[in-house]
């Protein structure tokens, strides 16, 4: 029922608070973090839904991650008004330079924080923001003393901002360990949205190719253009199954295998859908005022978020070999 609700408030519009109004803060956190979800298949169902409506929304970063860490922090208050919208929480991890899994400068002294973050998403609106630090997870709150925000547009249709910290006063809420099952969660939501995402460029080139004709006939009734979208089809149907298998095992014991696996070939196929429904639609593709170039984006910016293709193959390999 949920999905059916979420698909008619997207029809008109991506309103975040008539999103929370919806319920759709709690469907995304488990019971015992005040919400009634939570659950891998939960979190697939949401942000597929988004992904089809390319909706631009603040819960990914400031419920499934920010409010998940704070749930299992134990600042249950918090995570529960950032689950119903009440608070806006962004998560700093990435820091200038690194890549994915660099090593983490900012360092706390007492209750101070200094360092530099790097694409903070949702940083500008966030009412607090969750900071990896070189001794866990701090907590500060947004207009703090020594905190600096520089805002910019993503790709994706989002926004993020570089963060500096100078004497930043934060408040320590426990170990770097905290982020692994909220990440995990984020990257099932990230797949999810970009299969939906998938879903709906696939349906776009298949309607122009049935209606954009040449020789007298619609384009895809030529062989070699049914081919190129049985291939299409082929791959978006195996990140479908690898995303449904994820969701199943999103609190599994050999969990980061199921994770490396599925961000591996999800960001692979993204790209390949992305250059492919652009090549099957021409010129027209290309066309920012046409609903496929947001799309397209939008999966290359999937691909590059929580570690690309390429870094997940190898901790898939190095998680299989452990």
């Amino acid at each position: 029922m949920l999905g059916e609700s979420l698909a008619r408030t997207l029809e008109r519009g991506p309103d975040s608070a008539a999103l929370f109004d919806l319920g759709t803060g709690a469907a995304l956190m488990t019971e015992e973090a005040g919400g009634f979800g939570g659950t891998g298949p939960d979190i697939l169902m949401v942000f597929r839904t988004l992904g089809r409506a390319a909706a631009v929304t603040p819960l990914l970063d400031s419920v499934v991650l920010g409010a998940g860490i704070l749930a299992a922090a134990g600042e249950a208050d918090l995570a529960e008004a950032a689950a119903s919208g009440e608070a806006r929480v962004a998560v700093a991890l990435d820091e200038p330079g690194q890549r994915y899994d660099g090593t983490v400068a900012t360092r706390a002294q007492g209750d101070r924080l200094t360092g530099e973050k790097s694409v903070v998403p949702g940083a500008e609106d966030a009412t607090h923001l969750i900071v990896l630090a070189t001794d866990g997870l701090y907590l500060v709150e947004a207009g703090a003393e020594g905190l600096a925000l520089r805002g910019y547009a993503l790709m994706d249709g989002g926004r993020a901002a570089e963060v500096t910290l100078k004497d930043a006063p934060a408040r320590r809420i426990g170990e770097a360990s905290l982020l692994e099952r909220p990440l995990a969660a984020a990257i099932l939501g990230l797949c999810a949205d970009a299969l939906g995402v998938m879903e709906k460029a696939v349906e776009l080139t298949t309607d122009y190719l049935k209606t954009r004709k040449q020789f007298g006939r619609p384009i895809g009734s030529f062989q070699a253009v049914q081919h190129r979208m049985a291939d299409l089809l082929t791959e978006v149907e195996q990140a479908r199954s690898a995303v449904w298998n994820l969701a199943g095992n999103l609190d599994a014991p050999d969990r980061d295998r199921h994770v490396a696996a599925t961000k591996s070939l999800v960001g692979r196929v993204a790209l390949y859908v992305a250059e492919e429904t652009i090549q099957l639609h021409g010129g027209i593709g290309m066309t920012e005022e046409y609903e496929l170039a947001p799309l397209a984006r939008r999966l290359l910016a999937a691909d590059a978020r929580f570690g690309d293709s390429d870094h997940h193959l190898e901790r898939f390999i190095a998680v299989s070999a452990a």
